[in-house]
């Protein structure tokens, strides 16, 4: 079992910037973000493979948002910069374990509001 604890969401206005963190409890195959805004469905935003770093990404945020890998410190960042109000939701963190091939584990989700 792998517990994600989640971190870094809050209030900015648009064209800031905000960075997430998701902290794993242990090893994981691959990590990513997803989000979910009100009455919306919950959609892919960026994903990362540990081993080989490789990264994924939405086309809505690719050139805004990056993904990196902490291997020290098992945690994946997601930043998020040029943020406009469509980016609005509550971002979860997932993983895929080592024996699996779909998100297995979801963190808490953390609020992301960009203001006009």
């Amino acid at each position: 079992q792998v517990q994600l604890v989640e971190s870094g969401g809050g209030l900015v206005q648009a064209g800031g910037s905000l960075r997430l963190s998701c902290a794993a409890s242990g090893r994981t195959f691959a990590m990513g973000w997803f989000r979910q805004a009100p009455g919306k469905e919950r959609q892919f935003v960026a994903a990362i493979r540990w081993s080989s770093g490789t990264t994924e990404y939405a086309g809505s945020v690719k050139g805004r948002f990056t993904i990196s890998r902490d291997y020290v410190k098992n945690t994946v960042y997601l930043q998020m910069n040029s943020l406009k109000p469509e980016d609005t939701a509550v971002y979860y963190c997932a993983a895929i374990s080592v024996v699996s091939t779909t998100y297995d584990y979801w963190g808490q989700g953390t609020q992301v509001t960009v203001s006009s």
